[in-house]
């Protein structure tokens, strides 16, 4: 199991560096289309275009890696009032909870990437299916992450780490002038 957790760090952090280049590269195609339409007075049709494909790629990545470094949405509320030994039960419901949404994420989504294929993206000249790839492969790594995250606490991994109220540092008032 810890070959595997390594294998799927490595993974992670793949998809959270080519979330962030994504992102960079989406704010610059932007930027470039906005100095394009208001500087040039000609607007390229690929940016947007571009720029919507790149953000579906950063928002599914990192959704994934949200998944993994337990960022998701879950029972947090319920965490804090309910006896310490059901947090693991709820956690792994919430992991289970991820895993059939990312099991959805690749079904839909690769029907959707089968319907759409023949199709053509005018402004890029790609196949439609280009549009779904994202959702496919979010799904696919969000369904490893919660695997490996239940597999963990099944194996007795102490991957639950709560926020302890004691060690957040008191932070000084403000002084108005």
């Amino acid at each position: 199991m810890a070959r595997v957790s390594v294998v799927l760090s490595r993974i992670c952090n793949g998809a959270l560096y080519l979330a962030g280049i994504g992102m960079v590269a989406m704010t610059a195609l932007v930027a470039y289309q906005v100095f394009s339409r208001f500087v040039l007075n000609s607007s390229p049709s690929w940016t947007e275009t571009s720029a919507i494909m790149l953000m579906n790629w950063f928002i599914f990545l990192g959704a994934a890696v949200g998944v993994r470094e337990n960022y998701h949405m879950g029972f947090d509320v319920l965490l804090y009032v309910l006896p310490k030994g059901s947090k693991g039960a709820l956690r792994t419901l919430s992991d289970l909870i991820a895993l059939g949404f990312g099991f959805g994420m690749v079904w839909y989504g690769c029907k959707l990437v089968g319907l759409t294929w023949h199709t053509i993206i005018p402004a890029l000249e790609l196949p439609g299916g280009f549009d779904y790839l994202p959702l496919v492969a979010g799904g696919v790594l969000i369904c490893l992450f919660s695997a490996e995250r239940v597999a963990l606490r099944l194996s007795g991994a102490d991957i639950d780490k709560d926020i302890n109220l004691e060690d957040v540092p008191e932070m000084p008032a403000v002084q108005e002038a």
